[in-house]
């Protein structure tokens, strides 16, 4: 094992020992101590840093097929807005007759436009079970689906990261329609409770958050469970050779496929954590641009790292909100150059740049020294 390898594998362990920290310190600064104190941490704080936490599991997703498998894809926005939407039905079927139209069956959007019945797409969501099922269901399915026919039909590089731009902007225009029964343009909003909990109350968080931060351990240790394994050794072989690899009598397109899917899956999970904390999901959500921006989460922080994608979704999305801020009419424009900048100067991204190895000093300033 190379030195830079054990530094990233030493590295990993620190980012998973602070994932856990951080979900046990965070939700402590904001219950246990008084507004007043210097150790207080507000919950708009604590909300933000748990939507850049899913957007961290989101890049790790991404990371592990495109760092390790070469697969670059642009509809990852789509996994991560489906896994949204389950999460977001289930938690409209929580609000019951507390609604703006006080119907205990159906949401206020269906009522307003003259629904009589729930749709068939709704059955079961009053029950966290199944839709803990469909947020990992759903996703999944699509990119079993997606991929099984791609892969198959031995799409690579620039036409499948297409393909995949053309599946979510296609799902974007479904879900804008009223008639799709998913709320349209104005999508699902206005929760109220969460497993019985008050869906904005600080504690509710608090626990969001650390959800969302063990969550990203979670996947971490997933990915890098896979691709330190032979399987992994092999979608790195794919990602360097592919057509080699084929020849040798692997079957990429079963490689390929399994990768998605549990990237698929994360993917939806970190959706699914995104929508209770920032109480919103709509059509939005898969805009194309979502999934181009999470491309360029992993390239600032490194492309085939894991902790490194996590921590370009931090810094950019940190970097988004200080911004658009500052300078909304700019911020578009300091993303395409931050991104033109890492691909000229960065291409192994920040962690690449601290990992890389130091040069030996030279032989003469060793002597001088001695």
């Amino acid at each position: 094992m190379t030195p830079m390898l054990s530094r990233l594998d030493r590295l990993g362990l620190l980012f998973v020992a602070a994932c856990l920290l951080g979900a046990v310190i965070v939700p402590a600064l904001t219950l246990l101590p008084s507004p007043g104190s210097a150790f207080f941490m507000p919950p708009y704080v604590v909300a933000l840093l748990g939507k850049y936490m899913c957007f961290a599991i989101l890049a790790v997703a991404l990371d592990l097929v495109w760092g390790y498998c070469g697969i670059l894809s642009l509809g990852h926005g789509a996994f991560f807005a489906l896994g949204g939407y389950a999460m977001g039905m289930y938690l409209m079927r929580q609000i019951g007759a507390r609604g703006v139209y006080a119907n205990p069956l159906l949401p206020d959007f269906m009522v307003f436009l003259n629904w009589k019945e729930l749709p068939v797409a709704w059955w079961g969501f009053g029950h966290f079970a199944y839709a803990g099922l469909m947020i990992v269901l759903v996703p999944g399915l699509l990119a079993l689906c997606f991929g099984w026919f791609a892969f198959r039909s031995r799409v690579t590089g620039v036409y499948l990261s297409i393909i995949t731009q053309a599946m979510t902007y296609a799902l974007k225009l479904a879900f804008f329609r009223n008639d799709f029964g998913f709320g349209g343009n104005n999508g699902l909003t206005d929760f109220k409770d969460i497993f019985g909990f008050n869906v904005q109350a600080d504690a509710t968080r608090a626990a969001l958050f650390s959800a969302s931060l063990l969550t990203l351990a979670l996947a971490y240790l997933v990915s890098k469970r896979i691709v330190d394994s032979k399987y992994g050794k092999a979608l790195v072989a794919i990602r360097d050779a592919e057509s080699r690899v084929r020849f040798l009598g692997y079957r990429v397109e079963n490689y390929k496929l399994f990768v998605f899917v549990v990237s698929a899956v994360m993917a939806g999970i970190a959706g699914a954590l995104y929508v209770p904390q920032v109480g919103i999901i709509n059509p939005s959500e898969f805009d194309p641009g979502n999934s181009i921006e999470a491309v360029i989460w992993v390239a600032v922080g490194g492309r085939g790292t894991l902790v490194g994608a996590a921590l370009g979704a931090v810094i950019v999305n940190f970097a988004k909100t200080y911004f658009t801020g500052a300078l909304p009419d700019f911020w578009l424009f300091a993303l395409g150059l931050l991104f033109v900048l890492v691909t000229l100067f960065l291409p192994k991204g920040v962690l690449g740049l601290a990992l890389a190895p130091r040069r030996a000093k030279p032989a003469a300033v060793e002597g001088a020294k001695s």
